[in-house]
């Protein structure tokens, strides 16, 4: 069981107890098994986060294997009413280009005032800064008790656990949205639905610098305890 459980096998533990002892005991006994990954080790991985800038990212990306592995255990997020509501768009190789010129266009008809050429090669190198890029795209469906905002928060949750999923596999990578995530015209070029809005762009490379850790917020500054008592006049101001 313990080696199972140190390979990441957990769905191969459950069938086997579900075979011996019914599905309900193998739902407790996995869930109870899993949480025991939960160690010291994972502890600090996730408090040793840290993004790194789109320009500190190059090659090689992640393999085909690995790819599939990030978007999948990526997509294991809360989901309340299990509505999927958000999709990926791959960039990767000459794709990444092709996104750029997409990026130049919009950037020529939606500025107010004509883009330099510097500008405008920026725009086209964007998606270059690393060997990938994932788009996340929120897609709210309607759904009685699944108000948009879950779904929302639902597409902010995917992003980020795409970003640690590709850290784990020994990737760097950066979390942003740019005025690309804005533009009308870019929305259009890569399918988006009038529905449909960009939740992040996702760089994912190789860290060429590791940058140092940044100001961290207090956490006393930002955690009220609510009192067991009666509740004072003054309560959440």
């Amino acid at each position: 069981m313990r080696t199972l459980v140190q390979s990441g096998h957990c769905n191969k533990l459950a069938s086997t107890i579900a075979r011996r002892h019914g599905p309900l005991t193998a739902v407790i006994d996995n869930f109870m098994v899993c949480t025991h990954l939960m160690t010291p080790a994972v502890l600090e991985f996730l408090a040793a986060r840290r993004s790194v800038k789109p320009d500190n990212l190059s090659g090689p990306g992640p393999t085909d294997a690995e790819l599939l592995k990030i978007l999948t255990t990526g997509a294991r997020v809360p989901d309340h009413k299990k509505l999927a509501p958000w999709r990926f768009i791959v960039f990767q190789g000459g794709a990444r280009a092709s996104a750029g010129e997409v990026f130049a266009k919009a950037c020529l008809a939606e500025e107010k005032e004509p883009p330099s050429p510097v500008r405008l090669e920026t725009e086209r190198q964007r998606f270059q800064r690393a060997p990938l890029v994932i788009a996340v795209v929120s897609n709210v469906k309607p759904k009685p008790g699944a108000p948009e905002w879950e779904q929302v928060l639902s597409a902010g949750a995917l992003c980020y656990n795409v970003c640690l999923t590709a850290n784990a596999l020994g990737f760097a990578t950066n979390w942003i949205t740019e005025w690309i995530a804005y533009s009308p015209a870019v929305k259009t070029a890569f399918g988006l639905a009038d529905s449909e809005r960009f939740a992040g762009f996702l760089y994912v490379g190789r860290a060429s610098e590791i940058p140092a850790d940044r100001d961290r917020p207090v956490i006393a500054d930002i955690v009220q305890r609510w009192p067991d008592g009666p509740v004072p006049a003054t309560a959440g101001r």
